[in-house]
């Protein structure tokens, strides 16, 4: 049995005629610049979950412009992660800001909020948590001890939650993506920003068409970024099943945790949920001993499996300028020696998930079967 890490073509399959329809209906009305199916994709994201919605072209835009939208630039700090994608730092050097790193908690492999305080300086702008996986960073807490803006990375939590409030609704911003394996993704780049706040949509919308709220007529120095409407059309049909996708990738998250529990692999640590979220599984990631061991006989095995992310960002070759070294992040650093995200889309079956765990189990030396 070959079990792919992720299997797009499954999904498509399933919404073809869907998909194909809506296709149809932007290639015959001949608007494909922010046409009605951005406007409409726009208001039906921003109604579900409570907040002015703006298309962009991919997720690493979405930040920027969040960053951009609060005049973020160059003398200003960002806190951030070094335990993530490189467009959250990149985002940040974009603008000219200088972005400042601390540390994880290594059971939820997000921002500790109480050591990011720590980090705040007389010229700390912004935090920029990361949920990280499908889990929601502990805003709350961060709010308490810092009084500034907070922009969510909320790339990879499309419906997750914390104390009951949606992620990207939390901060004063937030990105999304809709890169193809996301939970919600596109058949190419796509993102959104996010915010309660009407004037900071009104200056998005207008940074993503170079800085133009009447068309040749130039306010700030904005960018090209805009949600194609192709785009926006497939994500509108696949809007309607978010939810569902959604409690699959929970009920795949509950089986494979479960089963390396019935099978006493005491080796790899499950995701942590804390009680307060609701993770949606973006990824399935473990901590495992022997990791890239453990990948390489996965791999032999017929099973995909994929390290998020081998470097943190503070030892990337890029960013060696910004003056971090080897040992200062402990918990990020321990992360990426350590995490292997496991098969995780919602069409994979229950059978696939046992082959998985029962691969692992015995590579580690554990027997048994459900």
């Amino acid at each position: 049995m070959r079990i792919p890490a992720f299997d797009l073509s499954r999904q498509t399959r399933q919404l073809e005629s869907e998909l194909q329809a809506a296709i149809a209906e932007v290639a015959l009305s001949g608007q494909f610049i922010l046409g009605p199916a951005v406007t409409r994709f726009e208001q039906t994201f921003g109604e579900a979950f409570g907040v002015h919605a703006i298309g962009v072209a991919n997720g690493s835009d979405a930040l920027y412009l969040a960053l951009r939208a609060l005049d973020i630039g160059p003398g200003d700090e960002v806190i951030t992660t070094p335990f993530t994608f490189f467009a959250t730092a990149g985002s940040v050097l974009r603008t000219g800001a200088h972005p400042v790193f601390t540390d994880i908690q290594l059971d939820t492999f997000n921002m500790d909020p109480v050591e990011a305080s720590a980090h705040v300086s007389p010229r700390t702008r912004a935090m920029l948590p990361v949920h990280l996986f499908g889990l929601m960073a502990d805003v709350d807490t961060l709010r308490v001890r810092f009084r500034g803006p907070v922009i969510e990375d909320a790339a990879q939590a499309i419906g997750a939650r914390f104390h009951g409030q949606w992620a990207g609704a939390v901060g004063d911003m937030a990105g999304f993506s809709f890169f193809p394996t996301k939970n919600l993704g596109a058949w190419g780049d796509a993102g959104m920003v996010t915010t309660k706040t009407p004037g900071l949509a009104d200056k998005v919308r207008m940074l993503r068409v170079h800085g133009s709220r009447q068309k040749y007529h130039h306010e700030a120095l904005g960018i090209n970024s805009r949600l194609d409407t192709l785009q926006a059309a497939v994500l509108s049909v696949k809007f309607t099943h978010w939810p569902e996708w959604t409690a699959r990738r929970q009920a795949l998250a509950a089986r494979y945790t479960a089963y390396l529990k019935d099978l006493g692999v005491s080796e790899v640590v499950p995701p942590t949920i804390p009680s307060e979220a609701e993770h949606v599984f973006h990824q399935y990631t473990i901590r495992a001993d022997r990791r890239d061991a453990l990948q390489a006989y996965l791999k032999d095995q017929g099973i995909g499996s994929t390290v998020y992310y081998p470097v943190p960002l503070h030892l990337q070759p890029i960013l060696q300028d910004l003056g971090y070294r080897k040992g200062q992040f402990p918990h990020a650093e321990e992360a990426s020696r350590t995490v292997l995200s496991l098969p995780m889309f919602p069409e994979l079956t229950e059978d696939e998930v046992d082959q998985v765990v029962e691969t692992i189990a015995r590579f580690y030396g554990h027997g048994g079967t459900r």
